[in-house]
């Protein structure tokens, strides 16, 4: 079944008329996490604004399967001061910072994540970045268990409003 999904996984730039849709997964995926006990996201962040600037500035971007929305994620340069506390093996590297990578519920178990960070890597390789940064959650134990799954190191901590958040890096 996983192959399945990720065969029909399709990766597009997001549009204005999918922000609606954005705003519902991340809506459901924050009661998700929270019934799981997880306190990562909430009212305050991510906020329909976040999208609509990340939309603005084309770093917004969908996994559909059969036309619905099954993922939503951003990569960009942009980081929080937080991250120049991070002990970076590649420091030299051009790199980009993935934000908000937010499977919606109903494809989660599916592999969708998965497919989502290696569609990723295989886009910035072909840009000749050279690594790729984010930041995840120390209460999230699935989206810790992606990253490190997929050859994400922690190199350090940032403690924001919701608690503190593992820094990781891949080198490309």
């Amino acid at each position: 079944m996983v192959q399945k999904m990720e065969a029909e996984l399709k990766f597009r730039p997001a549009r204005q008329t999918d922000i609606d849709g954005i705003c519902a997964l991340v809506a459901s995926a924050i009661t998700h996490m929270q019934e799981q006990k997880i306190f990562q996201w909430d009212e305050k962040y991510p906020t329909r604004d976040d999208f609509l600037g990340d939309l603005q500035e084309n770093t917004l971007s969908v996994g559909t399967i059969q036309g619905k929305i099954a993922v939503t994620f951003t990569v960009n340069q942009t980081c929080d001061p937080e991250y120049e506390d991070g002990d970076w093996q590649y420091p030299k590297e051009t790199y980009r910072i993935i934000h908000r990578l937010c499977v919606n519920p109903e494809f989660q178990g599916r592999g969708v994540a998965g497919r989502t960070l290696r569609h990723i890597e295989k886009e910035l390789r072909r840009q000749k970045i050279g690594a790729v940064r984010l930041d995840a959650f120390t209460q999230n134990p699935t989206a810790v268990a992606l990253y490190t799954r997929n050859g994400y190191e922690k190199r350090g901590f940032a403690d924001w409003r919701m608690g503190r958040f593992y820094l990781m890096e891949k080198r490309l």
